[in-house]
């Protein structure tokens, strides 16, 4: 029996120094993945740094179950030890009841060593297993920042690259608004010189009009003098005439105007100046000449002849197709007498014919008609 016993101790001895020794492999293991990863956090960015010091502190808890389990280690050896006694102990006193008692005690302290240090790294391995998933854990975080990190790099790169190009664009936008400057700055100094030439051209501008206001008001003085003054001499004219002519018949005088009555200068029909007709002309045409002879060059005066009919229509057969015709031949007809037999200026008269279409009485009795059959003369300017 107490072989038996003691073959169980063996195996029992043995098992637990395989189960150490796969114990003290992975713990080493652990160490050394623990190492490789405190140097590769110990390379990692400044922002790992608070990741970096747990992980420390993991990997020196790590180290101090490794201690542990070394310790645990050393006392299974030296149990080992003690068993080799105890079986040697054995050989020796199988002889005696109280020797195998005492061997038993002594088994079953080792039996209770071995029980407490299998306890013991039980515990260890449950530690040791904690320690491995929280490492797990530290390295899916380091990777997550490390994968975060290139991100930022490469959001980084391209943050540059943009940056880049705005300061591209910004030089390209400064040499523009240097450009833009000098333009304008261009553009100032000639709206300045635009600006001169404009005051000087506006200050032109205002001398010429008042110089031509000043010449218009004196041309309005002029034009007002010399109406005045050919006023004054239209009244001697028309007056003078007035008394030679007094009331006879078909001769009166309306408003600024000196009218004929056709009959007294033409016969019916015709644009023939008739002796009487002549007569009457050339008393008109002396008074003209001494009146003019007074009148100031300045004055640019004109004796207008106007023909005018009454409103029956001519045949068309005759001499004058029309009204127009004959009001036109009669006018002319004083005009050139005036001109070939009386010695006035022929710059000085003027012809107009208005056919029936100005009639001083309206009606279509004999009276009426006979007013509107006419001669005027008119002293104005031209």
């Amino acid at each position: 029996q107490n072989e038996d016993a003691q073959a169980a101790l063996e195996t029992a001895a043995a098992q637990n120094a395989a189960a150490l020794s796969e114990a003290e492999a992975a713990r080493l293991a652990e160490a050394a993945a623990a190492e490789r990863l405190r140097e590769k956090l110990e390379n990692a960015d400044a922002e790992l740094t608070a990741m970096t010091l747990a992980l420390e502190t993991q990997r020196k808890e790590a180290e101090d179950t490794l201690t542990l389990l070394a310790a645990a280690r050393a006392a299974k050896e030296t149990l080992d030890a003690e068993l080799a006694a105890a079986l040697a102990e054995t050989e020796t006193l199988e002889a005696t009841q109280a020797d195998r008692a005492e061997l038993r005690a002594k088994l079953a302290d080792a039996l209770a060593a071995k029980l407490a240090a299998e306890n013991r790294a039980e515990a260890e391995l449950s530690d040791a297993e904690k320690q491995a998933a929280l490492l797990d854990a530290a390295r899916s975080e380091l990777a997550q920042e490390e994968a975060a990190t290139a991100a930022a790099q490469r959001q980084t790169e391209l943050l540059n690259q943009q940056v880049a190009a705005l300061r591209g664009q910004l030089g390209e936008l400064q040499s523009l608004l240097d450009d833009a400057v000098a333009r304008d700055a261009a553009k100032e100094v000639q709206l300045q010189s635009l600006g001169s030439d404009l005051n000087t051209a506006l200050a032109r501008v205002a001398a010429e009009e008042r110089r031509r206001a000043e010449l218009e008001a004196a041309e309005r003085a002029r034009l007002e003098a010399e109406t005045k003054n050919l006023e004054q001499y239209r009244s001697e004219f028309f007056g003078r005439l007035r008394a030679l002519l007094g009331n006879q018949e078909g001769v009166r005088i309306e408003g600024d105007r000196f009218v004929f009555s056709s009959e007294v200068l033409f016969p019916p029909g015709a644009a023939t100046l008739s002796a009487d007709g002549r007569g009457e002309i050339a008393k008109v045409a002396g008074i003209l000449r001494n009146i003019a002879a007074d009148i100031p060059p300045e004055i640019d005066w004109v004796i207008r002849v106007d023909g005018h009919t009454d409103n029956q229509p001519l045949s068309g057969l005759g001499e004058f197709a029309d009204n127009w015709e004959l009001s036109q031949a009669r006018a002319l007809s004083v005009v050139k007498y005036m001109i070939n037999f009386l010695g006035i200026a022929p710059e000085r008269l003027a012809a107009n014919g208005f056919g029936q279409y100005q009639p001083v009485a309206s009606g279509n009795t004999e009276a009426a008609r006979a007013q509107n059959r006419r001669i005027e003369l008119k002293l104005t300017e031209r």
